[in-house]
């Protein structure tokens, strides 16, 4: 198939118009509004499993982050050590929920913890934004260790979850460098 002359440079002109520029660099998310909305989901998915009477149990024990925080030992941490305690806990956290989901037939509480499962995801894209680097993953899969527990409930895990997002995720955001 052959084009016209004429029609072929309308072709060309047309698409150099509506040619998609070069990406931008993903913009700080600086606003804490932003992680109170995965908060308010976890404690949904949280809501949802208090609710539900079958299907909805953890086959075994999951390592999860240590949730409590000692102020005076997080603001000696240099702000990559920070992000690597976040990020590792965000780790656990979706391998803990993964382990989950595998186990939940209840189609309430899977659609939450899908919900779950994607905000964890957005959370590094998040992190992505304030020049937060990804850090790999725990040796070991990461059990054991002074910075991880074990909990052998739903209900505990995703407790843990919303802890989590509540106090180390949202002190790393708060003083993420970028945003002040």
């Amino acid at each position: 198939m052959e084009l016209p002359p004429r029609l072929f440079t309308l072709l060309l002109m047309l698409l150099e118009w509506t040619r998609p520029g070069l990406p931008s660099p993903l913009r700080p998310i600086c606003d804490l509004r932003v992680l109170k909305h995965f908060i308010e989901e976890a404690r949904d998915a949280q809501a949802a499993m208090l609710t539900c009477k079958e299907g909805c149990g953890l086959p075994e024990a999951v390592t999860v982050p240590q949730t409590k925080v000692d102020f005076s030992i997080w603001e000696r941490k240099n702000a990559l050590e920070q992000a690597q305690e976040v990020q590792t806990g965000l780790w656990l956290l979706n391998q803990a929920i993964g382990s989950l989901r595998a186990s939940v037939t209840n189609t309430e509480l899977q659609s939450h913890i899908d919900n779950s499962l994607i905000n964890i995801f957005r959370i590094g894209k998040v992190l992505r934004s304030l020049n937060i680097q990804e850090c790999n993953p725990p040796s070991g899969g990461g059990s054991g260790g002074e910075e991880t527990w074990r909990v052998s409930s739903a209900s505990e895990l995703l407790q843990v979850h919303v802890n989590f997002l509540r106090g180390k995720l949202q002190l790393l955001l708060s003083n993420a460098p970028i945003c002040h």
